[in-house]
């Protein structure tokens, strides 16, 4: 699991998201990341858990890592972290 900086130099967090939504701020965020990067999105839902990584993937991303979010009191069930590296 990672801390609060998810050891990743970009976040981007789209739980307050739906789907079509999801996908299109992933990708507007790592359309402005140089190539290489790693950006980790913290989604909530299994619709974006799905979608994210697969969409990534189609515009050739790598999906570095899927992982449920630590639970605490204040943590949702449903919350997921997916890290991807943007393509060089």
């Amino acid at each position: 699991m990672r801390d609060q900086n998810h050891n990743a130099g970009f976040f981007l967090d789209i739980t307050g998201e739906t789907c079509p939504m999801t996908f299109v701020r992933t990708r507007l965020m790592l359309d402005r990341l140089p190539a290489g990067a790693i950006l980790t999105v913290r989604l909530k839902g299994k619709e974006p858990l799905a979608n994210i990584p697969r969409s990534a993937q189609a515009l050739g991303h790598a999906v570095l890592a899927t992982e449920p979010e630590r639970q605490s009191d204040t943590t949702a069930a449903d919350v997921w972290l997916v890290t991807l590296r943007k393509a060089g």
